[in-house]
């Protein structure tokens, strides 16, 4: 059973770290993509301090669309191709994390929540190595400038890369 027991005044390395066993045992036995988004999400938003969105995109097709997540109301889907829209469509177009420390000076930047003023955008992989595709994106926002700095892209990074080991991905 998961039981919260992060300390939000360790290290931000140890934190994460923490934060990524903590997400090992929350998703241990199950394997469903959308159960274990909904529980990735869900622990991120609660255990993230100055958040006001985390959430997953799926992509379908030549878009992403809204999947489980924690937060406002968002906008349902994103176009990614042939020409990538807001933060999240440019992380999958590009197949990189993105850090946008002040989402108005992003060009192109979407606006669900207007509280949002910093976000993270991981893209979240399948078949890594080999035929690798983008199946979605962690989308993380906060209503506080600068929020989140490289050792947040790092620690989030690690966490994405245990809900791929420990989802089914298809």
């Amino acid at each position: 059973m998961f039981a919260p027991s992060i300390q939000h005044t360790e290290s931000t390395a140890i934190f994460y770290h923490d934060l990524n066993k903590q997400l090992a045992g929350l998703l241990e036995g199950e394997r469903d993509f959308i159960a274990n988004a909904a529980n990735f999400s869900a622990l991120i938003f609660n255990f993230l301090p100055d958040l006001n969105w985390a959430g997953v995109y799926l992509m379908r097709g030549d878009e992403l669309i809204l999947g489980p997540f924690q937060g406002k109301p968002a906008c349902v889907r994103i176009p990614v191709y042939p020409m990538p829209r807001g933060v999240c469509g440019n992380s999958a177009f590009h197949r990189k994390t993105i850090v946008v420390p002040n989402v108005h000076e992003f060009q192109g930047h979407i606006t669900c929540d207007s509280a949002s003023k910093a976000e993270i955008v991981l893209p979240i992989f399948a078949n890594a190595g080999v035929n690798e595709r983008v199946i979605g994106v962690l989308d993380i926002d906060s209503p506080t400038l600068n929020r989140f700095v490289e050792a947040d892209k790092a620690g989030l990074e690690a966490m994405v890369a245990t809900f791929v080991r420990m989802t089914d991905i298809s």
